[in-house]
């Protein structure tokens, strides 16, 4: 397993495609657009699902004939969700329907689709197959990592693998801190626990690594001197991540206090990249860390790919010998007599108990006259639109907001017009309307719509609709 040091020291050193400055200077730089919100920080948490979600299977099963029509043509409404009764893998937030929004409508085609989006979904761009060159723009979440700064910035997590086995350590990550750059995640709860959280469970090892940091500043100052343009450029990159790193080792020395009232407990089978885990207590120790990432204060902006098709699902209910692939499932193979749209739904299942777990916590958290969910936004959507061959018309997206959410969603089914047609929204306008709101006024985020523009349809900007 590749440890901190090791990390940091082929980012520093080595100039390969995993490079940890430009994240850390971007997480600490001051926004280039003052925020429009004062006092209290606002939180995204962006949870990644592969093998799409169908449109149908967030269709409200209590719709009226009418409502039924409509939706089923795909034409633009609204319903009230208190009125009607959620989906069955949905049931688990019934309870928080004032919270909720369903969002149906919005495509993706201007990322990738098909398998997988890679960086790409969050960025609205196309970036090809998996390709530094093709990240042309700093992510979703890392432009509102910049108007809600903290000591991590941005933090990302991810359970993927290699369809038998679990990657583990610090791993490359899907979000992006700028054009041609990829950003690190913790791809196990263990080290995102020791690292997150190691100015309290470690001092000593964090006094360490400043030592290292020093060394390599002093090192790569001095090349520095000899080198000029881009190489020289790249250079200074690496030198400000590591006085990045030494500025926020120092700030979270004074938050000890805070980190350790809220300092998650990781089950010691997760030790050593927790090759016995099953999928179900993964999920729930990095739960457990986002949520304490969230109330340490250490990061206003969580990405968690919750899943993505090389993901090894073990010990799900029902099927708890089984090792399953998604990409299996995706082509409708079933495990143990059990069908694949039957493993299908208890994955869903599986995941939106782990965003209820998360308002609950965040809800039980005291912050001004609320909660900390008051101020949190958080989306579960999938990586690759409406399913597992997909073609990003679609891209179903779940937002569940607390009572300061900045957007006028709350407790709505919303359609919007469908793709191709006068009035629809890409993600692109979506990730607008989210930027807008929270104070950047930037005129439209993301690459356009090849067939809006041929039809020479409005396609910029927020979602009008859904602005305050």
């Amino acid at each position: 397993m590749r440890n901190r040091r090791s990390f940091l020291k082929e980012s520093a050193i080595g100039a390969g495609a995993l490079t940890m400055g430009p994240a850390l200077t971007t997480a600490f730089a001051s926004p280039d657009l003052a925020s429009a919100i004062s006092g209290t920080p606002r939180r995204f948490v962006f949870i990644r699902k592969s093998n799409g979600i169908r449109p149908n299977e967030v269709a409200l099963p209590s719709f009226t004939d009418s409502e039924k029509l409509m939706d089923s043509k795909k034409q633009a409404m609204e319903v009230d969700l208190e009125n009607h009764t959620l989906p069955d893998w949905l049931q688990a937030l019934a309870p928080y329907k004032q919270h909720m929004s369903i969002l149906q409508g919005l495509s993706c085609k201007m990322s990738e689709n098909g398998h997988w989006s890679y960086s790409s979904v969050m960025g609205a761009f196309k970036s090809g197959r998996n390709s530094l060159s093709g990240i042309k723009r700093a992510t979703i979440d890392f432009e509102l990592a910049k108007l809600f700064p903290s000591p991590f910035g941005h933090v990302e997590l991810s359970l993927t693998g290699n369809y038998a086995n679990f990657r583990n350590g610090i791993v490359s990550g899907y979000s992006a801190p700028g054009p041609h750059q990829r950003n690190y995640c913790y791809a196990d709860p263990m080290t995102a626990y020791n690292e997150l959280f190691k100015t309290v469970i470690a001092p000593g090892a964090v006094d360490s690594d400043n030592a290292m940091l020093s060394f390599l500043q002093g090192e790569e100052s001095l090349k520095a001197q000899v080198l000029e343009g881009y190489e020289k450029l790249k250079l200074s990159n690496h030198i400000n991540s590591i006085e990045e790193i030494q500025a926020r080792n120092k700030k979270l020395e004074k938050m000890s206090g805070l980190i350790k009232k809220h300092l998650p407990e990781v089950d010691p089978i997760h030790a050593n990249g927790g090759p016995n885990a099953s999928t179900p207590e993964k999920q729930k120790a990095m739960t457990d860390i986002l949520v304490a990432a969230l109330a340490t204060g250490l990061t206003n902006i969580v990405t968690y790919t919750i899943d993505e098709l090389s993901t090894p699902i073990k010990g799900i209910p029902g099927n708890e010998g089984d090792h399953i692939s998604i990409h299996e499932l995706g082509h409708n193979g079933g495990y143990s007599g059990v069908s694949a749209e039957d493993i299908r739904e208890k994955i869903r299942v599986g995941h939106v108990n782990q965003v209820k777990t998360i308002i609950e916590r965040l809800k039980g958290i005291p912050e001004g006259k609320g909660t900390m969910f008051d101020n949190t936004v958080l989306l579960y959507f999938p990586e690759n639109g409406e399913g597992h061959h997909s073609h990003g018309t679609e891209a179903p997206i779940l937002v569940m907001s607390g009572e300061n959410c900045r957007l006028n969603i709350h407790g709505r089914y919303i359609r919007l017009p469908y793709h191709g047609t006068e009035g629809h929204k890409t993600i692109g306008n979506w990730y607008t309307t989210l930027l807008n709101a929270y104070g950047n006024p930037i005129k439209h985020y993301g690459d356009l719509d090849l067939e809006m523009s041929r039809k020479k349809l409005a396609q910029t900007g927020a979602i009008e609709q859904l602005m305050v």
